[in-house]
């Protein structure tokens, strides 16, 4: 089935969001892709708990409640969100829409389409010993969707930062036996975290191995029998498991932007910095993937990106019609789009 929307937007975190808020202010509906399977980008995937001190009005924010909020500045305008798959084609099409479909399948088309996915696509960093290939999603996993399917299971978590040591806690209690293996005891997480960790392995809940897993040994059935771990000191030995759980962190990949033929500069899209278009009309680029004279790769900076392109979008959208600014304040229409009701209705009745 084909869905139809003003708006496809490809890149679900702060400035993605932010920009259905304001096409949404000018009466243009909206659907968001995003290979991650939650929206918020680096700041749910990298940094969730990290400070940030640049967006006005709030003198210190954290990435997750950025998200959040924005999250619910958009609630009024419904955005249909498609998580966890990545577009892979964008055809235009005679009439100036787009066809755009995604890795699950998914066939929007689209009066325009804006390009925000920060830097690229997120896709796991990939635990590089021969053989793990052609066990992803079967019993080696760079993501966890469901704790339970991992209930009872012998679990090795391989990793030093805040995802492979919050997965390794949360899943004590669930899995029948959980082991951390870092290849070092240096740690790049929460102090509170690698706190808890020692805590369970001197109580004999966990276990923590300093390493790095050099091979794999399969059971009769190919399924993942053992995992070879290389200690610093240069012994290598076996250990026995049912899954293996890699958090190597995340690195940012173009994909198949780059074919869509768009023109690029150091791996970021070209854009009319007037109007956030690239040079394919109709399609868009904001935030830190796009390029133009004096870009600041900041929130901040996509915020205004997002504004601008969505009045250029509205006027193209609405040929030979005037694209008049109004104001959240004062207009009645942008109260009614917001759902809010007039702030100053009762001065108007007393006058």
């Amino acid at each position: 089935m084909t869905l139809h929307t003003d708006t496809a937007i490809v890149g679900a975190g702060p400035c993605g969001l932010f920009q259905v808020f304001e096409l949404g202010l000018l009466g243009i509906s909206a659907h968001i892709v995003d290979s991650l399977d939650k929206p918020g980008g680096q700041c749910t995937e990298l940094y969730p708990d990290k400070p940030i001190y640049d967006i006005p009005a709030l003198p210190v924010c954290g990435a997750q409640e950025l998200i959040d909020r924005l999250l619910q500045q958009i609630a009024p305008f419904s955005p249909r969100f498609h998580l966890g798959q990545q577009v892979t084609e964008v055809t235009p099409r005679p009439n100036g829409h787009f066809t755009v479909r995604t890795s699950r399948g998914t066939e929007l088309l689209a009066r325009s389409v804006i390009v925000a996915g920060g830097v690229g696509a997120f896709q796991p960093v990939e635990l590089n010993v021969a053989g793990v290939a052609a066990h992803v999603d079967r019993d080696v996993f760079y993501r966890v969707r469901d704790p339970q399917a991992h209930q009872g299971k012998n679990v090795v978590v391989l990793g030093g930062g805040d995802s492979a040591l919050d997965w390794a806690l949360n899943l004590v209690g669930i899995a029948d036996s959980v082991t951390l293996i870092h290849r070092s005891d240096k740690f790049r997480a929460q102090t509170a975290s690698v706190r808890k960790m020692q805590e369970l392995c001197n109580d004999y809940q966990m276990q923590f191995l300093v390493g790095q897993i050099t091979g794999i040994e399969e059971r009769a059935d190919g399924s993942l029998a053992q995992v070879r771990v290389t200690g610093g000191d240069g012994v290598t030995r076996r250990l026995d498991l049912d899954q293996l759980l890699v958090f190597f962190g995340l690195h940012p990949k173009l994909g198949p932007i780059a074919d869509w033929g768009l023109a690029l500069h150091k791996h970021q899209i070209k854009v009319d910095m007037s109007t956030f278009e690239t040079t394919t009309p109709g399609i868009y680029a904001i935030g830190d993937i796009c390029a133009y004279p004096g870009k600041k790769k900041l929130i901040l900076s996509g915020f205004h990106e997002a504004a601008l392109a969505a009045f250029a979008i509205k006027a193209r959208l609405n040929p030979g019609e005037k694209v008049h600014l109004q104001y959240t304040t004062t207009s009645p229409i942008m109260h009614k789009r917001l759902g809010v009701d007039d702030p100053y209705a009762k001065d108007k009745q007393a006058a």
